[in-house]
């Protein structure tokens, strides 16, 4: 978890933001959502959300995907950001968005019982480590 910035962006660059703080590792979510949203399971880093600045964001929609949680994605091209849980003081962000060499590491799976049965799981420790 460095304090380096890094940048991201959605595919068509409306979007666009930087992160000043330390980021978890990377989880990799297998529920239905997750998979209904990006065609397979999603990758996700996270950070405070004082830490998560917005350079651009002239086609950033969110979606309520459940009484608990809503969803960030680009209106212009439909890349998958953000996911932002209700009460949460942290963002997740798509670890794809995030731009150049991240040195982010594959720290667990969730939701692996909702996983499709077209792929394995492979790396990471299979559940979501304490942080």
């Amino acid at each position: 978890m460095s304090n380096e910035t890094r940048t991201g962006s959605c595919l068509c660059g409306n979007v666009a933001f930087h992160i000043t703080g330390p980021m978890r590792p990377v989880i990799a979510c297998h529920c239905t959502q997750c998979r209904k949203q990006t065609g397979n399971y999603a990758a996700f880093t996270e950070c405070e959300d004082c830490d998560l600045h917005m350079d651009k964001q002239s086609s950033l929609g969110w979606y309520r995907a459940s009484d608990t949680a809503r969803r960030g994605f680009c209106k212009a091209c439909g890349s998958v950001l953000f996911w932002k849980g209700e009460g949460r003081s942290s963002t997740s962000i798509s670890a794809g968005s995030l731009d150049g060499t991240t040195g982010l590491e594959l720290g667990g799976h969730i939701f692996c019982d909702n996983a499709g049965d077209y792929y394995e799981i492979a790396g990471g420790n299979y559940r979501l480590p304490q942080w």
